[in-house]
């Protein structure tokens, strides 16, 4: 009997896959940071049965229609925004990703982002390197507090109320927007729904991590930042076409904000030109939310078991498109 066929789209450690290869014909892209090419990855897609893929690989209705045997597209992230989910429930496709797993990690990641950003730790650490501390002077580098000031935290999913966790820790109040009520966040951590508008009127830090949807697509726009305080710090540690950088980058220059920290952007890899990159009030990192060894070979667990349950029948760990169901 022929063995199923999955392709990885980076080259992953051989310790992790060697599950899948104990009952598939694994294949992987080469290299572990520069991405498949399109050509390559419709190539493979029109043999798989599998394709264990990264939140940068586009996965869209003509890979999906390519994969004539296709049963299982196992994306290595809690989004999943990069396949087109509607797209893999019609052809009979399962799409998995890996929520839960890398919730504290990318919690720690954005607080630690939010603290980088108010205390100007970056531009401060660069000073030093560069060899410009030639005395000490009352308001050198002085940033701003966080403890007792008010977090709004756009979108409390696991991460969200993760974050808000780590921000009772600084005693900061905390104020939410969601698509619905996270009754347990409120009860739990003393933390307060309302709208939109009043959370970007209200917050001394807004952070974003709300999922990437046509409904958040620019949600943070001229309107959004014109309507934070002067002294605000926006974080983004969702995904980058959630805000317009062009309007971000407006009110960063014009001073209707005061500084952002970023993990994530609307093109990824973020050219060094960007303007954005240009700007002291900027912290900036390459996506690495939920990246530490630890949480990162459980993302990959993960997608392999996933993998292995549909290539054996069985129900996956973590679908994505709940109408998907297995097939006879």
């Amino acid at each position: 009997m022929k063995r199923p066929y999955v392709f990885i789209t980076r080259k992953l450690p051989e310790e992790i896959i060697a599950p899948m290869k104990a009952i598939a014909e694994v294949a992987m892209w080469p290299h572990d940071d520069v991405s498949v090419p399109r050509d390559v990855l419709m190539t493979e897609a029109k043999k798989a049965d599998a394709l264990f893929t990264m939140v940068s690989d586009i996965v869209d209705q003509t890979v999906l229609e390519a994969g004539k045997s296709l049963k299982v597209v196992a994306n290595m992230g809690v989004g999943f925004d990069n396949i087109d989910v509607a797209a893999a429930t019609k052809c009979g496709i399962a799409v998995c990703n890996t929520p839960d797993v890398l919730t504290d990690t990318t919690a720690d990641l954005t607080f630690a982002l939010l603290l980088a950003t108010a205390r100007r730790m970056v531009e401060a650490a660069q000073f030093v390197k560069e060899g410009k501390w030639k005395s000490w002077s009352p308001f050198l580098l002085a940033g701003v507090d966080v403890h007792h000031k008010t977090i709004g935290i756009v979108g409390m999913g696991n991460i969200g109320t993760a974050v808000a966790k780590r921000a009772i820790g600084f005693e900061m109040n905390v104020l939410y927007h969601n698509r619905s009520r996270n009754i347990e966040a409120e009860k739990q951590l003393g933390a307060t729904y309302c709208s939109f508008e009043k959370l970007l009127e209200t917050a001394d830090f807004v952070v974003c991590l709300t999922p990437l949807t046509k409904e958040t697509r620019h949600m943070f726009n001229k309107e959004a930042f014109r309507k934070m305080k002067r002294s605000a710090i926006f974080i983004n540690a969702a995904r980058g076409a959630i805000v317009d950088e062009q309007a971000l980058y407006e009110a960063l220059v014009s001073g209707e904000i005061a500084g952002a920290g970023l993990d994530v952007f609307e093109q990824e890899p973020i050219d060094a030109s960007h303007p954005l990159l240009k700007l002291p009030n900027v912290v900036a990192l390459p996506h690495i939310g939920s990246a530490t060894k630890e949480t990162r070979t459980k993302m990959m667990e993960v997608c392999c078991r996933n993998i292995i349950a549909i290539l054996t029948g069985n129900q996956p760990e973590t679908l994505v498109n709940k109408e998907w169901s297995l097939r006879p």
